[in-house]
């Protein structure tokens, strides 16, 4: 799942990632500015990563290091992308 903002005069974009069965909460698996940023977003789209713009997650994911789980102060607003995550994968399983 990635999120990202749109601002002048660069985007930035936060990709998270979770595995159940060994973390306790979301990561950060990437993040990245401008030309990287939009590297980024092309493997996500071309990898069918639901993508979802936030610009304030993005700025406060963006201050963790790579690898790190989200802070529990994040767990609410993190919470909301996964239910949009949940439904546009949901959506996409129904149209097949």
């Amino acid at each position: 799942m990635l999120t990202y903002d749109r601002p002048a005069p660069r985007k930035r974009v936060v990709a998270l990632g979770y595995d159940k069965a060994k973390d306790e909460a979301p990561k950060v698996v990437a993040t990245g500015q401008g030309a990287l940023a939009d590297q980024i977003l092309k493997l996500a789209r071309e990898n069918g990563v639901p993508i979802k713009e936030d610009p304030v997650l993005a700025t406060a994911l963006a201050t963790l290091d790579l690898e790190q789980t989200i802070p529990p102060e994040l767990y609410a607003v993190v919470a909301e992308v996964l239910i949009y995550v949940w439904r546009v994968r949901e959506r996409k399983a129904n149209t097949r």
